[in-house]
């Protein structure tokens, strides 16, 4: 029998589920996201949050420039700048700012249950673009893994006129982020993940740093504690460089829409952390959506999608 006879197809429902390397980092980039709420949340008690961000992004892009290097196989192509710049512009300085704005003028379960559509706002836009099918298997997985995530956060979420602000500009956050999950794909046919993400993240970051350099004039650097600073680091270093790289990988390698349905975890760890850290309490009914988010992951590796 050849070789090629013995090779198992990845798409027959019969397979067990095996998570592939880049399915073992996602879960890593997971538990680095969920984390990182704890870390935030801890370090903007004394750092202002559009300071805080903008030092995080300004040391992020120091690092991606380090590790790119000064070779001009590196450096995008002319013709790809406008992308790139649209890309920088959309991922890191929109999002960045309905995200921190967003997050500061809403309470943290609803910022969490809006952010946790991530997944749909991606298929959307892959199924509207006809980029990347979507299998019913698929769908069910991403609306079953959505109950899960309104079960962890969504029974203290509520709407009211003084959070509507706060709540619109992170379902501007959500789109930002599923329009520059889908838009990157095409520039990862011609370059590297670093690549893609080291020049975007530079667009992002000059854009961004006008915007908390008045705050970073006015602030009293004495009275920044070492575990804020370590904060800024960690979040610099994990929550930006490394899960950007580990992000932008998965989408290159096995597509936006399976990629996005990761972020539902992010709720489960967070929930997790703060638990352990921030001494806050767990329900059953969290426990059980945490059941139903890791579920309606399976349930994306039951078939995958077509041409992925």
């Amino acid at each position: 029998m050849s070789r090629a006879g013995c090779t198992a197809d990845p798409s027959d429902p019969s397979m067990p589920l095996r998570f592939t390397r880049i399915e073992w980092l996602l879960l890593l980039l997971t538990l680095i996201w969920g984390s990182n709420f704890s870390v935030v949340k801890t370090a903007i008690e004394e750092f202002p949050p559009l300071p805080f961000n903008a030092l995080r992004m300004v040391l992020a892009s120091a690092i991606f420039f380090g590790l790119l290097g000064r070779s001009s196989a590196s450096r995008p192509c002319r013709r790809d700048w406008p992308v790139i710049i649209a890309l920088g512009f959309v991922g890191h300085f929109l999002y960045q700012v309905c995200f921190m704005e967003g997050i500061a003028r809403t309470s943290a379960a609803n910022s969490s249950l809006i952010l946790g559509a991530t997944p749909i706002a991606v298929a959307i836009l892959m199924w509207c673009s006809g980029r990347e099918p979507l299998s019913t298997t698929h769908w069910v997985g991403v609306g079953v893994s959505l109950v899960g995530v309104y079960l962890v956060i969504g029974q203290g979420a509520r709407i009211n006129s003084s959070s509507l602000t706060g709540d619109l500009l992170t379902m501007g956050a959500v789109w930002c982020w599923a329009v520059y999950t889908v838009s990157a794909q095409s520039i990862l046919k011609r370059y590297s993940p670093l690549t893609m993400t080291t020049w975007s993240m530079a667009v992002g970051t000059a854009l961004f740093v006008p915007l908390g350099l008045p705050g970073l004039l006015v602030l009293n650097w004495r009275e920044i504690s070492f575990g804020a600073w370590a904060g800024l680091v960690y979040s610099a270093i994990f929550a930006l460089c490394v899960s950007y790289l580990i992000w932008y990988t998965a989408v290159q390698r096995i597509g936006s829409a399976r990629t996005s349905i990761y972020s539902n975890m992010v709720p489960v760890v967070a929930m997790i952390v703060a638990a352990v850290w921030l001494r806050e309490s767990i329900s059953v009914m969290q426990i059980g959506g945490a059941a139903s988010i890791i579920a309606g992951v399976a349930l994306t590796k039951v078939r995958p999608l077509h041409g992925s």
